[in-house]
Order: structure tokens, then sequence, then C-alpha cells
């Protein structure tokens, strides 16, 4: 690095060399030796082994009836999916049933802070007005916030587009004891980014094992991984764009962009198609939800979230034996 371009940017390195001539990166005064910032680990450490060296065994995932898992390296035609199936329920007695899987998501949830040793992950994808806003809002509604985030990923930022395209998903993943949503998701890496033609194919088509990789180590490492594609019809999207268009209270939710997003559909169904064959696996199966119908596509995810957190079983850590004794003085 040259005196006259001394400004050290985000994401560069410095080297040795250099950084005896910087005092602005230790304000005068010379760092410790790496080694010696880590003293004190072992005792910070001390009990939060990571779960896959813990003896982690990925939860088992529990799909609720009329959902579609796509099997591994399967060939997934979208258009034989009825979007508007409903599996034979009865919409009152949904609707109903659903403020139940609530109140079970919110008491696993409790005890999944308080365990704070394993997450789940929930990943939403659709196409534009598949869904997922009013998913979050209908299936995590009475979660307590402080156990549960929400990341939506947009067009990446420079200092984003300075790393590996898993970087800025990675950072969003949900710790010991949270629940986190994405609202799109590192699958727009092979999405969007494939439809516009943002980057060659061989760099996009490489992504669907860099992706299989990343999942595999979120779920050895205690993560469980719920993926759901929101599923609708041509026609559906149309009546939810005109719906956006004539309602005032709805047009902050319409972006003209739609319009010409719409126009790549035939394009948009086949990329879906090919993420949802090639990434779909035993630890993080893909999900293909009949959603033009959003009483039932809010019921099956939540029930699917509900069984799921069932089956991972979290538990309230156990108290010290002689909490019981204590009393509180006046």
């Amino acid at each position: 690095m040259s005196k006259k371009n001394g400004k050290h940017k985000s994401g560069q390195s410095v080297s040795g060399s250099e950084v005896a001539d910087r005092d602005d990166l230790s304000h005068g005064q010379l760092n410790p030796p790496s080694t010696s910032l880590w003293a004190n680990a072992a005792g910070v450490m001390a009990g939060v082994k990571p779960c896959a060296l813990a003896g982690h065994t990925p939860s088992p995932i529990v799909p609720a009836p009329g959902l579609i898992a796509a099997k591994p390296g399967d060939v997934v035609d979208l258009a034989r999916i009825d979007t508007r199936a409903d599996g034979g329920l009865d919409k009152a007695r949904v609707e109903t049933e659903l403020r139940t899987l609530r109140d079970r998501i919110s008491d696993s949830q409790e005890k999944l802070y308080a365990e704070r040793r394993r997450s789940l992950l929930i990943v939403l994808q659709a196409i534009d007005t598949g869904g997922k806003d009013g998913t979050v809002r209908a299936v995590l509604k009475g979660v307590n916030p402080q156990g549960c985030t929400v990341s939506s990923f947009k067009v990446p930022s420079a200092e984003e587009m300075d790393h590996d395209f898993l970087w800025r998903y990675h950072r969003r993943v949900p710790g010991r004891g949270m629940i986190g949503v994405f609202n799109r998701s590192h699958y727009e890496d092979v999405l969007v980014v494939r439809v516009k033609n943002l980057v060659p194919e061989e760099v996009w088509r490489a992504r669907y094992e860099l992706i299989n990789d990343f999942e595999r180590l979120l779920s050895e490492s205690g993560t469980t991984i719920l993926k759901f594609f929101l599923h609708i019809s041509k026609d559906e999207q149309k009546k939810r764009l005109e719906e956006r268009i004539a309602d005032p209270a709805k047009h902050w939710k319409f972006d003209p962009s739609d319009l010409v997003e719409r126009k790549s559909w035939d394009r948009y169904q086949e990329a879906f198609a090919d993420a949802l064959g090639r990434c779909s696996t035993p630890y993080a199966p893909w999900l293909i939800v009949p959603a033009d119908r959003k009483w039932f596509r809010n019921y099956v995810v939540a029930k699917t979230v509900a069984d799921t957190l069932d089956a991972m079983n979290p538990q309230f850590p156990e108290a010290s034996k002689d909490i019981a004794s204590l009393k509180v003085e006046d």
C-alpha cells in the first residue's frame, strides 16, 4: 500500500511491514500478540461446547399434511402442483386451530431460548406477492421478539459484495436459543442472479453444492432448518398485484418493477424448480406449500413449525437445587 493511497478500506488486509507505520490502527500503541488475547478464553468457553462436538443429532423435520417435500436430486415440476390445494380442510376450523399452533410455538420458543443449545431457521422463498410477509405475521404472532429475528435480503450492499455470496446470510443465522426467519435468503443467488444474468452460469451453477455444504454445517452445529417454498399460480399473482394497485392502503407494497419481473415468470419457475431439486437434502428438505389460499398456507407452515419444535423437544435448564430453599427478605 503506497503512502499516497494510505487509507485502509474495510475488507482489505494490512501486511506486517505496513502496521509499523500505522499509528491510527493502535492509537500509538502496539497491540499485544494475538495469542495473548485468548488468555482467558478457557474460562469463558467452559461449558459452551459447540453442539456438533457435543454429539448433536439433527432434529427430525415434521411436515404438515398437504405439503409436498421435494426429494433430494428430484426433478421438480411446479406446473403439476395444485397451488389452490387445501388438503380437504375446513377454513373456519383451521383458523381456530391456528391460534392453538401459535401458542405451541410461543411455548416452545420460550424453552428453546432458556435452553440455549440449539436454534431454528425458517427459510421463506416465493415469487413476488407469494406471501412471505403475511406468513411471518400469521405464524409468529405472539412469539417473544427477544427470541426471534427476521432478516430480509434485498440487493447486496457494497460491503456485502466485497465478500463471498454466503457471507451476508451466515452472519444472520440465528444463534443458540433463537428462532430466525429468512424472508428471501441465500437462494436469491441461484434465483434472481440467474434470471437476470448477473453472474455467468458456471458461477451460479456451482453455488448449489456450496449451499448444501452451508446448510449441512448449520445442521451439524445445532440449527434445524425449515425451508418453505410458497407456490402460487400466475393468475393468483395477477390478482394480488391488481389488488395492490386498486387499494391505496396497499400502494406501499406495490413496486412497478414487479410488472417487469412478471414477464420473467417462466424463467423464475425454472430457476425455483432447479433450486428445489438440487438443494433438497435429508437435513434441509424443501417443503412446497400450495399458497393460493392464504389460510391454508398459514396453517401448514405453522403446524410444521410447531410439530418440528415439539420434535426438537427443548427443555428448561435444571435450576440449582438450593433455589427452592431461598427466601426473599421483607
